[in-house]
């Protein structure tokens, strides 16, 4: 049986601030519980239906709960069978990195649902590494986390002033990649393999001092062209059309 102290603060991680003072942040449903069991991050606890609990990799702390609790306990409009409180990971800066593989820097951007999608492109096209200015929305949100489909467990994020990292970048030679209206047409654009891809803000795009450290603009033209169209692009959408074309063979 739970006790009112520990459903209290399960459900305190729906706030940014009760996760920043505990560390720790909510994952629910048995295939995301699963994964995050099975990856290098630590989980401090899972909380489940008993026959549910069953089907999990073994894990000491375990606490079988009833569906009345679990509907208590969910962050979900319906409630889970499973949920683990997992310790939010910690990453140093590797400027090195930044030389090995393709990396996203997400400047403002707000949605959560938009955040989490694109943690989940970032693991389908290999990239490890996700640098978030610190008004982007947190990635340990429990709808980030839920959006994320278990790539939260696999995609390093990291808050930060963006204009340091791609300060580095640029000291090392490493092009800075950002989305403008203005900017070379995507399909024809000299790409290179390795490369920091920036993303800026559903309304307002990439911010200033963020733009003045860009190296190659870059734009996804829309089909045909010269006819009235959408003003923009989703930026999940458009982190998945920028990707791919970053991870089409060059000739």
């Amino acid at each position: 049986m739970l006790t009112k102290s520990k459903i209290a603060q399960i459900k305190s991680l729906s706030d940014k601030k009760a996760r920043a003072e505990s560390g720790l942040f909510v994952a629910e449903g048995p295939k995301l519980v699963g994964e995050l069991l099975q990856s290098a991050l630590t989980v401090r606890g899972v909380y489940g239906l008993e026959e549910t609990l069953a089907g999990l990799p073994a894990l000491a702390d375990v606490t079988a709960v009833s569906a009345k609790e679990m509907d208590r306990i969910s962050h979900l409009k319906t409630p889970s069978k499973v949920l683990a409180l997992v310790e939010i990971p910690r990453y140093d800066f590797d400027p090195h990195a930044l030389t090995q593989n393709l990396t996203l820097a997400l400047d403002d951007v707000q949605d959560p649902g938009n955040v989490g999608t694109i943690i989940r492109l970032a693991d389908w096209f290999g990239i490890t590494n996700i640098y978030c200015s610190p008004t982007t929305a947190d990635a340990f949100n429990p709808k980030v986390v839920q959006a994320t489909m278990g790539a939260i467990s696999r995609v390093r994020l990291h808050y930060t002033e963006l204009p340091h990292v791609l300060e580095e970048a640029r000291r090392q030679g490493i092009p800075v990649y950002g989305t403008f209206l203005d900017g070379e047409r995507l399909y024809s654009a000299r790409i290179s393999t390795v490369g920091v891809i920036v993303m800026g803000n559903e309304g307002k795009g990439i911010s200033p001092p963020v733009t003045r450290h860009i190296t190659r603009k870059i734009f996804i033209p829309p089909y045909p062209e010269g006819i009235p169209t959408s003003e923009s692009l989703n930026v999940a959408i458009a982190t998945a059309v920028v990707c791919a074309e970053f991870r089409r063979p060059q000739k």
